[in-house]
């Protein structure tokens, strides 16, 4: 009860000691991404940094570094989502927007791929820091409850890609897009978007995903019918695609031009002035991921 109710008084000093994403996590410098000609905030946790986007009051993207060799096994019995005192309450999205509906707050960096450290406190720490809500995004319930293989890409990279004493840096955050349904005073993401990056032979490799949501948002009463959506295909409930990270970048504006350069789908050195969409790879499982390499070779005992 102590550790609860210090974490609702929380003040921005309290978070002066969080180092977030570790540009260097790779042995080989992988920058934060950045937006340009858009206010945004970032925010650094233990272990990840969350870049937020007052306007949307959502982050634009988040950056975790997995180390697995030291992932703990910790619960989240007790953790409640909070806000972060460093921003206004008008500047992120709180329990408002998840109250008494099928919403789900959908954490951006995986709670499991944060928790790990040298201690167990450090890893309890970042089990703590993944539930504020600058790391949530609306999900449909459904949605949210749906994605093993979203979310079991990373534990494939970590198994099979990083060869760098098995770390993986990735980046999350939505696509915001004109027919985003307001709901609450938010805007709802229909899709979402995962960059992975390990290190292959020395060098950065990156592979990059995107999962779509609008079905299940249909379904929900009291949330506005999306609109159609002309410049990507339509995805389905829980399906993933790997898409160039050429495309991202132009759906996000953010600034991925190093990741771009590290793409591994072998598409993306041939794009050109293709279509944004066009060349999207749908997986049914992680084997399915369309690479220029040989990803089982890549990893260390």
């Amino acid at each position: 009860m102590d550790e609860l109710l210090a974490a609702q008084s929380a003040t921005a000093d309290d978070y002066s000691d969080r180092r977030g994403f570790d540009v260097d996590f790779l042995g080989v410098t992988i920058p934060m991404p950045g937006l340009k000609n858009v206010e945004s905030v970032l925010l650094p946790y233990t272990h990840f940094s969350v870049l937020m986007r007052p306007d949307k009051r959502l982050a634009a993207v988040t950056g975790l570094g997995i180390d697995g060799s030291k992932l703990r096994d910790l619960g989240r019995s007790g953790i409640t989502w909070r806000m972060d005192p460093r921003l206004s309450e008008d500047q992120q999205t709180g329990e408002r927007v998840y109250a008494r509906n099928d919403i789900d707050r959908g954490h951006l960096v995986r709670r499991a791929s944060a928790v790990w450290g040298d201690t167990q406190a450090e890893a309890a720490r970042a089990n703590q820091d993944t539930f504020h809500y600058t790391n949530a995004a609306p999900q449909a319930a459904k949605f949210n409850q749906g994605l093993e293989l979203w979310l079991g890409m990373e534990s494939y990279l970590l198994d099979h890609a990083a060869d760098h004493r098995r770390r993986l840096v990735v980046f999350t955050g939505p696509i915001f897009s004109d027919i985003d349904p307001v709901y609450r005073g938010v805007e709802i993401p229909l899709r979402f978007f995962k960059v992975a990056v390990f290190v292959h032979q020395g060098n950065p490799a990156a592979t990059g995903y995107v999962v779509d949501q609008s079905p299940e948002l249909a379904g929900l009463p009291d949330v506005p019918r999306p609109g159609a959506v002309d410049d990507v295909p339509p995805l389905g409930p829980f399906r993933t695609f790997q898409v160039p990270i050429r495309d991202i970048a132009e759906l996000t504006g953010l600034e991925l031009e190093q990741l771009v350069e590290a793409d591994r789908m072998p598409i993306a050195a041939t794009l050109g002035e293709v279509r944004v969409g066009s060349t999207w790879r749908l997986l049914a499982s992680p084997e399915d991921l369309d690479l220029d390499f040989d990803l089982l070779g890549a990893g260390v005992p």
